[in-house]
């Protein structure tokens, strides 16, 4: 079982200002600060989005939706700030139901972002279609809601969940990076396309145990960000993967050097956090869930003997006298057996089969000197000359499987 008091203690002694306050959100649904908040929307493009390096022009689809997952945890996605990235979003919708970055960002661009590539078109089109569906699942998202699915961007994920279901193999592979399947396996499950969803939740459960601390946490925040059942299969082989890998001090080991393990753990903590909203009360105890007891069947009695030679008493007999000897009493009915109480069955994999890892397409490596964590925030150490990062902090989509070989492009899906 994931320890959830030690990975608190973890974020608390090694997180930010930032960190903590999405902790506390995440615990116990107390206000951030509006510094804190200020400071997470800091450095946003006049158009709405964030742009890819700091102090650019051009807003970043992978960045601006990285920045919706930061203030999601601060509860901040009903602020101006947020419904502004959203519209920007929907707006930028191509006509086929997808996204692409800005053909100005093709030198900055890591390999998941990379202007005009399919693969990183799909993952595109996953993440903004997640964040444009969580927002539809927002009362306080921007833009009138209404009864259809997807909320206030409707027919933005509608089309976005058409063009996912549109590229996906038969045995549930997807034409792109790791991250993109549970990305695009949310927003299919929100739309209500449910076999599509499963046949990709199969192909991830079956590569539960190569992946590594980091995109388990980010998968399963994911999932259960759009309510997806905590008994499905994947969901309890993520749990069991987490529980794994979780180091001594509580926290988690992220993809991207240890600068970003807070960040992991706080992924990992929303993951496996209880499913009923806490009490917004600043302060108030986070309690662990606990495994419920099954309770214990009572035990029949026996019904007293029955004097034959009695015959029955068709109403109550009357009040005895103390000094009187007793009366013999009809026999009560005997007690039904109390049904017995089977354990929970255990959770039931999706419908569809299981897929080998093979038949995922390989993705490319990522340059050398570019970390798909790197931040469009500030941090300690000056960027490297010459590698601008495209996205602040994260947990990068990495490759499926090990390069191709030289005679064929990496890129090429089977």
């Amino acid at each position: 079982m994931v320890d959830l008091e030690a990975a608190i203690g973890f974020v608390v002694a090694h997180g930010d200002a930032v960190d903590r306050a999405r902790l506390s959100r995440l615990r116990t649904g107390a206000p951030v600060p509006p510094d804190v908040l200020d400071a997470a929307e800091s450095g946003q493009a006049t158009g709405g989005g964030w742009p890819a390096v700091l102090g650019g022009d051009v807003a970043s689809v992978d960045a601006t939706c990285f920045r919706l997952s930061e203030l999601d945890d601060l509860g901040a996605l009903g602020r101006p700030a947020a419904r502004h990235a959203l519209d920007w979003l929907a707006a930028g919708q191509l006509a086929d139901g997808g996204w692409d970055e800005h053909p100005s960002l093709a030198g900055f661009a890591p390999e998941w972002a990379a202007p005009g590539d399919p693969e990183a078109g799909f993952y595109l089109t996953a993440d903004a279609g997640f964040w444009l569906t969580v927002a539809g699942l927002d009362a306080r998202a921007a833009g009138p809601l209404d009864d259809r699915v997807g909320g206030a961007y409707a027919g933005v994920v509608q089309a976005a969940a058409h063009a996912l279901a549109a590229r996906l193999g038969t045995d549930g592979s997807w034409p792109s990076f790791l991250p993109a399947g549970w990305l695009a396996a949310a927003v299919l499950h929100r739309q209500r396309m449910y076999d599509e969803s499963a046949r990709i939740q199969a192909v991830l459960a079956d590569r539960i145990p190569e992946m590594s601390p980091a995109d388990v946490a980010w998968l399963a925040a994911t999932l259960r960000r759009v309510e997806v059942g905590e008994e499905q299969w994947l969901l309890v082989s993520a749990r069991r993967r987490l529980a794994e890998t979780q180091r001594s001090d509580g926290g988690w080991d992220s993809d991207d050097g240890h600068q970003f393990d807070v960040h992991t753990t706080l992924r990992a903590i929303r993951a496996c956090r209880p499913t009923a909203p806490e009490t917004p009360v600043s302060g108030a105890p986070f309690v662990v869930p606990q495994p419920a007891a099954l309770p214990t069947p009572p035990t029949p009695r026996s019904a007293p003997p029955t004097s034959r030679s009695a015959p029955p008493t068709p109403s109550p007999a009357p009040p005895v006298p103390p000094s009187a000897p007793p009366a013999v009493l009809p026999a009560p009915p005997a007690p039904r057996s109390a049904p017995p109480v089977s354990p929970s069955a255990p959770p039931v994999r999706p419908s569809a089969p299981p897929v080998p890892p093979s038949a995922i397409a390989p993705s490319p490596v990522r340059a050398p000197g570019v970390s798909p964590g790197q931040s469009s925030l500030p941090v300690a150490a000056p960027p490297v000359v010459g590698a601008i990062p495209l996205v602040p902090p994260r947990s990068g989509p990495p490759p499926i499987d090990p390069p191709a070989a030289a005679t064929g492009s990496p890129r090429q899906v089977a």
